[in-house]
């Protein structure tokens, strides 16, 4: 994998990989705030690749909700520099004509086995998630890999 980044000035980058772009940028008073930043960027990795599994193994598994949403709430350290991030909680929220059992073992299985940026990111700080189908929570559980 190979990302380029290029100045687009003040604290602005384009970063571009395989033809696909994404702007970043600092918040105010050092930035303008008209894109997100690198720690953003993260946190939306994080929920977009577990928002991917369960989107595929709910295909698989001939599942087809109203909505599916995967919210990722983190803490970030206070008092000390440079801030990082200190836990998170990803919710997995879905309506409709959804498996409770497909549901709950797709998310495991992202959150055990095939998220490769929880992978990673569980190694830095803690990763809890809950499960809630039609506005009741059914799971929750923590990110572990080959622990």
């Amino acid at each position: 994998m190979k990302i380029n980044m290029t100045w687009q000035g003040a604290m602005k980058f384009s970063a571009t990989a395989d033809n696909n772009a994404v702007t970043l940028d600092a918040k105010s008073p050092i930035g303008q705030g008209s894109a997100m930043t690198p720690k953003e960027l993260v946190a939306t990795g994080l929920g977009g690749c577990t928002a991917m599994d369960v989107a595929a193994l709910f295909k698989k598994h001939k599942q087809n909700p109203s909505t599916f949403t995967v919210d990722v709430d983190l803490d970030v350290s206070k008092g000390t520099y440079p801030t990082v991030f200190t836990k998170a909680m990803i919710t997995f929220s879905a309506t409709g004509e959804v498996s409770k059992d497909v549901f709950v073992d797709a998310v495991t299985a992202s959150q055990t086995k095939y998220c490769g940026v929880s992978a990673m990111l569980c190694k830095a700080f803690p990763i809890h998630y809950q499960v809630i189908l039609n506005n009741e929570k059914i799971a929750e559980g923590q990110s572990h890999f080959g622990d």
